[in-house]
């Protein structure tokens, strides 16, 4: 579908709600199991002018997309607990009480849940493969290793993402992430934000984050490659550690890739961004009327008026 702009505004499906960043601010919208819509909108991110350069901005951006998810996710969750206000707390559960005080629990929780955001899909997808690879026999040379590698790290992928789609709980969570796509897409057909409008755009958008984790994979298989063709390096730790110094060049590269894949339309960018698109069946699913509506009430509120998030 050819649209009349592309916008930087981007966003996240979570319990029962989405988050969407504009430029200048962004808008988390969580359904409550009444039915009421809540908001809360943050001013944007400013990262330092060396975050803005090419390659750097794409760590910089997945770190904070990443914490900013985790954070929001748990941010939803707290609309959903009170079935458990009644359980009484655990004796572990009452000492931390005393120790930390319930803002210093908190603090924890956020802190370790966001760390183990962030840690999972960089150990499960990135690291655990690297490891395994370190496995393979020394007289397998370089290139048997490296491939056997990208194809584990590519498995493990596809297995999560299939077994975490057939999740009650996560379908809807990614039908909200199909609300989202459609919303954004509708926004840049410069169409109005109504639900028919938006109901009848395509659910699979290029600039997707489950599009940029494949592309993740692809590229670290790629330069990976290289690097340990130039120094083979066998012993399985030392081979994931040296995978976790080459990630930030990685990422800054798969950023870059999928921001050129999703800027353009040309026939190589669309033929770049195919299997990226084809993942999304896995987790971009059909929204409701509710979730479109939810979505078209983040989108607006972070729409700049001045035009900045044009692309």
């Amino acid at each position: 579908m050819t649209t009349q702009k592309k916008t930087t505004i981007g966003g996240q499906a979570i319990i029962e709600g989405i988050v969407m960043k504009g430029p200048k601010k962004s808008c988390t919208v969580v359904r409550k199991a009444d039915g009421e819509l809540i908001s809360k909108e943050e001013p944007a991110h400013t990262p330092a002018p060396l975050w803005k350069l090419p390659v750097f901005r794409g760590a910089y951006g997945l770190f904070t997309a990443m914490k900013d998810g985790v954070q929001a996710i748990n941010y939803s969750a707290t609309f959903f607990e009170d079935e458990q206000a009644d359980v009484p707390p655990s004796k572990f559960e009452a000492w931390l009480e005393r120790k930390l005080g319930s803002a210093g629990i908190e603090k924890c929780i956020l802190g370790l849940s966001t760390a183990l955001g962030i840690a999972l899909p960089v150990g499960l997808f990135m690291l655990l493969p690297s490891f395994l690879g370190g496995f393979v026999p020394e007289n397998w040379g370089v290139l048997a290793r490296n491939a056997l590698e990208g194809c584990v790290r590519v498995v493990i992928f596809l297995l999560f993402m299939w077994s975490v789609s057939h999740m009650k709980d996560i379908r809807r969570t990614f039908s909200y992430h199909g609300a989202e796509h459609k919303t954004i897409f509708c926004y840049e057909a410069g169409e109005a934000l109504t639900v028919d409008n938006v109901r009848r755009q395509p659910r699979f958008h290029p600039r997707c984050g489950t599009s940029f984790m494949f592309v993740l994979i692809i590229v670290m298989t790629i330069v990976s490659s290289i690097v340990f063709s130039l120094v083979d390096i066998v012993n399985p730790v030392l081979r994931m550690l040296a995978h976790l110094l080459l990630l930030p060049l990685v990422v800054g590269i798969s950023y870059e890739f999928n921001r050129y894949a999703g800027r353009s339309d040309s026939l190589v960018s669309r033929v770049l961004r195919w299997p990226g698109l084809m993942i999304q069946r896995l987790t971009v699913f059909e929204p409701d009327d509710s979730m479109i509506e939810l979505a078209i009430t983040a989108m607006q509120a972070v729409i700049p008026a001045d035009g900045s998030d044009n692309w």
